[in-house]
Order: C-alpha cells, then structure tokens, then sequence
C-alpha cells in the first residue's frame, strides 16, 4: 500500500469533524459527517478506547454510533432541522466486527414522522460490509439553541 499510516481518528476525504457537545462524545467521540448525493454518512475511526479485550469495537460504542447517526441523519434529512432527538427506543443487530483501525461508516433514512416522533433505520459498514443495523424512536425535542439556554449554557 505504500504511504504513511493515517491518525488515529483519520476520515476519509470529504469528512468533517461533527461539533457535538456535552462530555460523553467528547470521551468517546469524535464522529464525522459528510454528505453524498443528498445522503448524510457518518463515521468514526475504531481506537483503542472503544475496544474490547479482542481488539473489535465494543458493542456499547456500536450502541453509541448508532444513537448518534439516526439524529444526524433526521437533522439532515427531514424537515425538523437542528432538534434534540430524544431516543425512545433503540434496536440494533450486531452482523460482523469492526476491528481496531477500522473506518465505521454508517447511512440512515427516516422512516415516519409524526407530530411528536420520528422513526428511522439505518445502517454502518467497515469496508462495504455491514457491521451494524440500528432502528430508532425518537420524541422530538426543543430546537438547540434553546435546550442550550435551558441548561444555563
């Protein structure tokens, strides 16, 4: 392959560092978003911190991944714009490992929208191969800003 080894947390070309707040994805993050022919992608580089004992992804941060990219993606593809999404349930399905080094890179659509909840789907791939299926429920939450001023932020 040649060429120096990528960072740690190195994205592919055309991701940019997703700014998200609050002290839980500042330990497990960063994530990163890009958009591709309309369709909002997120990802993350597997590091140390977010493995087992096997090398491979933990679950909990595939959890993780998965709670973050349907937001994400209902922020970007639907008309609600930047609102909390509070997770009303969450489904995921563990099809392969991603192993430490590995690109995460994951796709989601909204299913339905409802005047308080939005559902969606979505899936992660390590190099085309589906590592993670996630649905979500989410209520829809105040706008940002807002929720930010109520928090005395």
């Amino acid at each position: 392959m040649g060429g120096a080894s990528p960072a740690p947390d190195d994205p592919p070309q055309g991701f940019a560092r997703l700014p998200i707040g609050g002290d839980f994805m500042a330990g497990n993050g960063p994530l990163y978003v890009r958009v591709v022919d309309g369709r909002t992608q997120v990802g993350f580089r597997v590091q140390q911190r977010h493995t087992n004992p096997l090398n491979i992804c933990h679950g909990g941060m595939l959890a993780t991944f998965g709670d973050m990219l349907l937001p994400v993606c209902i922020h970007r593809q639907s008309e609600l714009g930047m609102r909390f999404m509070i997770t009303v349930g969450l489904q995921l399905d563990y099809l392969a490992p991603a192993p430490l080094g590995a690109w995460v890179q994951g796709e989601a659509e909204v299913l339905r929208e409802t005047r308080t909840l939005v559902f969606a789907q979505g899936v992660a791939r390590v190099d085309d191969a589906p590592v993670l299926r996630v649905s979500g429920t989410f209520k829809i939450g105040q706008p940002f800003d807002r929720a930010v001023e109520a928090a005395g932020g």
